[in-house]
């Protein structure tokens, strides 16, 4: 081999040796913008990378129902997905799905199921057209911190933010409604 060849081959090699694939720059996009994982490191989002699973979905297939027990959350990598809470709606018992709220890529549902011990899934959630979901499951949030107990701060400390964001909307909008209720 001349040893101009072999300098091809080498800088091909050295080139592509640590290139991403389309797919695997699609995925660490997609957490890296993520609020939860935004503060990762490279190396932190690629110990996650490979611990997440991808799903597809197709229309209106279920992702989980009510009151299934919750083992994680998911983050809408492409697509949409609906969310519905069942309720009766007269006295023979019989249950509607109530919509509640409509993801769409970069939301993410179900994150409660990362800190709750026992957790059941409070609504429905459906996929509205096809759909592709990152999941992140609480065996793999306790690995991560187990593993580089930095970067499992770090997600529970951002987890805690939108938690905690989360109570303020819902207390700020059962507040509205307590007031709306008294004035009519």
């Amino acid at each position: 081999m001349g040893g101009e060849k072999r300098e091809s081959v080498v800088n091909f090699i050295w080139d592509n040796i640590f290139r991403q694939t389309d797919k695997e720059r699609t995925l660490t996009q997609r957490l890296r913008q993520n609020v939860l994982f935004q503060d990762l490191t490279g190396t932190e989002l690629r110990l996650l990378e490979n611990i997440v699973n991808v799903r597809s979905y197709r229309p209106s297939e279920t992702i989980f129902r009510q009151g299934e027990a919750g083992v994680g959350m998911y983050i809408i990598s492409k697509g949409a997905v609906n969310i519905y809470v069942e309720e009766m709606i007269n006295a023979t018992g019989e249950l509607q799905s109530v919509p509640v709220t409509h993801l769409s890529e970069g939301d993410f549902f179900g994150d409660l199921a990362l800190v709750e011990e026992n957790s059941r899934r409070s609504a429905t959630a459906i996929s509205a057209e096809e759909t592709v979901l990152i999941g992140f499951f609480k065996p793999a949030l306790l690995e991560i911190a187990q593993r580089n107990p930095t970067a499992g701060v770090k997600i529970l400390l951002r987890l805690g933010e939108v938690l905690g964001r989360r109570l303020r909307e819902t207390t700020a909008k059962i507040t509205e409604l307590k007031r709306e209720t008294k004035t009519t």
